[in-house]
């Protein structure tokens, strides 16, 4: 199968750069309007916070000694280099390719933070007393729009792997 021209995936990268630029512009309001550790509440279980995220998800290794900066940013550039070659050999199936888009601007709005400031800006504080027994006061681990576009790209990946799978299993029943 030959490969796509970058025109043939520019809608796929212009959904990637919508989802960096809106990541990009909430972690510079957070910014522009917080001082570290400020937080305002929003509803019940919901606050606008600052906090600054050395590590990865979940803080992972963000106690370490400072390579973890350069370790995930590798990471994130590698993964983009791998969804950009991706997306150039399957632009037209549109599940799969939507949600390599998300990864790419989520994880491009990360590594953007660590070369930037050393860190990723979060910034969203949900907590329901639910969770109290697995996260500090019931409050999941903060993050951004970049984390919420990588999980959603996350799950378009599964759910377009299991319609493959039914569908393969459906021409194979005929």
């Amino acid at each position: 199968m030959a490969r796509a021209s970058l025109r043939d995936i520019a809608p796929w990268l212009g959904l990637a750069a919508l989802a960096f630029a809106l990541d990009q512009i909430t972690k510079w309001l957070i910014l522009a309007s917080f001082a570290l550790g400020d937080s305002v509440t929003v509803t019940s279980f919901f606050n606008v916070v600052r906090v600054h995220n050395e590590g990865a998800a979940f803080s992972f290794l963000a106690g370490a000694s400072g390579w973890q900066r350069w370790f995930f940013t590798a990471i994130g550039i590698a993964a983009s280099v791998f969804i950009v070659w991706m997306l150039r050999s399957h632009p037209g199936q549109k599940l799969f390719a939507f949600a390599l888009a998300c990864i790419l601007g989520g994880a491009i709005g990360n590594v953007l933070d660590r070369l930037v400031h050393g860190y990723v800006v979060d910034w969203l504080d949900f907590h329901w007393s639910f969770l109290a027994g697995l996260f500090p006061g019931g409050h999941f681990p903060s993050f951004n729009l970049a984390d919420t576009f990588i999980s959603i790209g996350a799950a378009c990946l599964i759910l377009d792997e299991i319609l493959r799978i039914r569908k393969s299993r459906a021409a194979k029943a005929l």
